[in-house]
């Protein structure tokens, strides 16, 4: 079975690689990570123009009507860049609004979420720890919000949030805040990875209007798995970048007057990259596959998926540091943007662990009733 993009998504993978190489240079990440801007807004304005943010978005809800698959195709794209954007915030959201959110709020929401002109962002965790129904004190009274999440991804620069949170009737649901609004206080959190946004979400009556098209923690595991998919994408991206990075050097610096390419250890470290990016994609093609064709084994998929691609990135991002010698832990050399994302990302809706467990429960589960 061949999981190769179509050739049309394929045109737009090397349009999106040669657009960011142009403009989204690690310089304008540097220029985030030293506290010039909260996010490269330039890139942002000029991918949702491109039509980038509503990839996956239905043509008649403002988006491009890419799909799943272009919206992965992308995200692998922004990944090999660094960029500094709130990329993965947006993919998360539109999920929800796809999946829970009513036709009139679709209609209203979409569009701007689409053309970057509203910046969203999923306020799920309440510290730290991986996602759990337990965990979530949150609560929606009256249509008012009160709770704490943090920490939430680009929650210092959305203009609106999905929040996750207790409702009315005992359950979970999905509800959607103005963060501008009363009863909403902001707090910057720092983190390994300054170029993308980190926030404490403070509500305290804060109005609140649900999602209602689909309720419960089912839903909420459903944006999950969906929003994993484009994620892992993100991190094959990076761990991609991250080889590139490290056979360059290996090639061009000389020890002993040879390329240090040609020494044993560098092979076996650029081989071990290779062999772990290998098996990251195979993953995450098939999980774009299952994305885009709501695949009934897209919960495993996306687990398989998430799990290749976080240690995939890890592993790239540490040994190019060690690839590079001494320079690679400078703060000139540009490893540790890699290292720093690599983190990050690990960490995003639910960490490694998380995942794991959550794929093993798959494959029993689908291992119990083929032997039904």
């Amino acid at each position: 079975m061949n999981f190769e993009f179509a050739d049309e998504l394929l045109a737009v993978r090397d349009g999106a690689r040669s657009f960011l190489a142009k403009n989204a240079p690690t310089a304008a990440v540097r220029r985030v990570l030293d506290g010039e801007a909260p996010y490269d807004a330039a890139t942002w304005r000029a991918i949702g123009e491109l039509g980038w943010l509503g990839a996956a978005i239905p043509e008649e809800l403002g988006g491009s009507g890419l799909g799943h698959e272009g919206l992965c195709v992308l995200a692998e794209e922004i990944g090999a860049a660094v960029a500094a954007i709130p990329f993965t915030s947006a993919c998360m959201a539109a999920e929800a609004i796809l999946l829970a959110g009513d036709a009139e709020q679709q209609r209203a929401l979409l569009p701007g979420l689409a053309t970057g002109e509203t910046i969203f962002c999923l306020a799920l965790a309440e510290g730290p720890g991986n996602p759990h129904p337990r965990a979530v004190k949150a609560e929606v009274r009256g249509g008012r919000l009160t709770g704490t999440k943090w920490p939430v991804a680009d929650g210092g620069i959305a203009d609106r949030a999905v929040v996750v949170a207790g409702d009315a009737d005992g359950g979970i649901g999905l509800f959607l805040v103005e963060l501008a609004g009363p009863g909403v206080t902001r707090t910057a959190l720092e983190s390994l990875d300054p170029t993308r946004n980190q926030a404490r979400l403070d509500f305290a009556g804060a109005p609140a209007l649900p999602l209602p098209a689909a309720r419960g923690w089912a839903a909420v595991e459903a944006v999950l798995e969906r929003s994993a998919v484009p994620i892992a994408f993100e991190q094959i991206g990076g761990a991609r970048a991250c080889l590139d990075m490290a056979r360059d050097f290996a090639m061009e610096r000389h020890a002993f007057g040879r390329p240090i390419a040609s020494f044993q250890a560098i092979k076996h470290k650029l081989v071990d990259i290779y062999v772990a990016n290998e098996l990251a994609r195979s993953n995450c093609y098939y999980a774009a596959w299952a994305l885009g064709a709501d695949a009934p084994d897209l919960s495993t998929a996306a687990a398989a998926a998430r799990v290749s691609a976080t240690e995939a990135f890890h592993l790239a991002s540490k040994e190019n540091i060690q690839v590079h010698g001494g320079m690679g832990f400078t703060w000139a050399a540009d490893c540790h943007l890699y290292y720093r994302r690599a983190k990050l990302l690990s960490l995003m809706l639910g960490g490694a662990p998380w995942w794991k467990d959550r794929l093993v429960t798959r494959l029993e589960l689908t291992n119990a009733d083929q032997g039904a």
